[in-house]
């Protein structure tokens, strides 16, 4: 074997420019699966972290009615039969193995009622979070501190809040220590907190915008024991859920959700708690994209056919040139399985090299494509390897019949023929 592929170099060598053209067909057919593949790969990554985000695993476990999250108002809005979150029913949801860390809150989008000072603040969120809230969405400490077990014990009227918060209402001020009134009650800010495991959207349009904008000035976080100094009431709450990897993300999800609506006592059976299947929706667009796709993969493998057709008229060709050479080694002794294996091996090695130099082509047109239209890529190596296999058993299918051919040549009738 080893001997066969010198001998196949050699002759690949004798001959630089018509094996070059040779392997052309081979070498654009492997590029253009590559870039292709390349582009759906590309496409696929980001379209998963643009609906999963930065890889944190987080799954929002909301209360919803009829496929939408059930929004809370006031006090005449909450609904009846639905229980906080006990300590029992988040032991049994940490207990889950596909469960990392769970938070549970409460939210409200509120219209006005933060002033501090003269100045005032409307259209931003407001939650009532527990201790693990900002550990479990990878909230990080810009200044300040996070709560502590005394501000749930003791009931303390502190909050923090995100970074867009601080600038809409301090305006560039140090907010710590500042009072800021809610629905009429002082509160105290002790900290100023961002998302570490946040990620940028990619925005093409007006639709993109609101789709990702969510109307908000900022976000303000306060004890989730001191929620009903501002709203009198305990509420419903939702829970976020950490997954172990972002493939068990669904899995968690719905697991939770499971547990969630076994402690429901509503009569209304349309109010309940549903997990976002983030992978669902990507898995769904994915196959959209794989789907247009996969046609273009179909016709760049035409160009492989096309080089495997060019492959079997060079070997034809060159064993009509090697007639004397095989007449004179199966003069000497030379088996047939020898001759075919020779030939076999050049043409496996001619289309192995033209794989290769077809992936490397494929690359830099992968990356090609991205410097000019700014779509992402993404390489896949398993992919690659099996085009250069494809190539070597492309080779092997089109370089069989002018081996046979050579194997079955009459030794006297090889030495005859000038």
């Amino acid at each position: 074997m080893i001997e066969n592929i010198r001998l196949a170099f050699q002759g690949i060598w004798s001959h630089k420019m018509r094996s070059f053209l040779t392997m052309l067909g081979i070498i654009i057919g492997i590029a253009s699966i590559i870039a292709i593949v390349s582009t759906i790969q590309g496409t696929n990554n980001a379209l998963r972290d643009q609906l999963v985000g930065s890889g944190n695993n987080t799954v929002n476990v909301t209360l919803s009615q009829g496929g939408e999250e059930y929004q809370i108002y006031d006090s005449s809005s909450i609904p009846q039969g639905i229980p906080v979150i006990s300590d029992d029913t988040r032991q049994r949801i940490l207990a889950l193995d596909d469960v990392e860390k769970m938070t549970s809150f409460t939210t409200r989008f509120v219209s006005e009622g933060v002033y501090y000072r003269d100045k005032s603040l409307s259209e931003f969120n407001i939650y009532g979070i527990d201790m693990d809230y900002f550990d479990t969405l990878s909230y990080a400490v810009k200044t300040g501190r996070v709560f502590l077990q005394e501000d749930y014990d003791k009931y303390h009227r502190v909050i923090i809040v995100d970074q867009t918060a601080s600038e809409n209402l301090f305006q560039g001020a140090n907010p710590l220590g500042r009072t800021v009134e809610i629905s009429g009650q002082p509160f105290t800010v002790i900290g100023v907190v961002y998302k570490t495991a946040s990620y940028e959207p990619d925005i093409q349009d007006v639709d993109d915008f609101y789709t990702y904008d969510d109307g908000s000035n900022g976000i303000f976080f306060m004890p989730k024991a001191t929620w009903p100094i501002v709203f009198q009431y305990d509420e419903p709450e939702n829970v976020v859920v950490k997954a172990t990897s972002t493939e068990e993300m669904t899995r968690a999800g719905q697991r939770t959700a499971n547990i969630l609506n076994e402690t429901i006592t509503s009569k209304n059976s349309t109010i309940t708690y549903s997990a976002e299947d983030l992978l669902g929706i990507v898995k769904q667009q994915q196959e959209l994209a794989n789907a247009s796709n996969l046609q273009l993969v179909w016709i760049a493998g035409i160009s492989l056919l096309v080089g495997g057709i060019g492959v079997m008229n060079i070997m034809i060709v060159s064993v009509t040139e090697r007639t004397n050479e095989i007449g004179l080694k199966k003069a000497i002794g030379a088996r047939k399985s020898a001759i075919l294996w020779q030939f076999l091996t050049e043409a496996a090695v001619l289309t192995s090299l033209g794989g290769i130099l077809g992936v490397a082509a494929g690359i830099a047109m992968s990356q090609l494509i991205h410097r000019f239209t700014g779509i992402l890529v993404g390489i896949n190596w398993p992919a690659a390897l099996v085009a250069v296999l494809f190539s070597m058993i492309i080779g092997i299918v089109f370089g069989l019949l002018p081996s046979v051919q050579a194997s079955n040549l009459d030794p006297i009738e090889a030495l005859r023929r000038e």
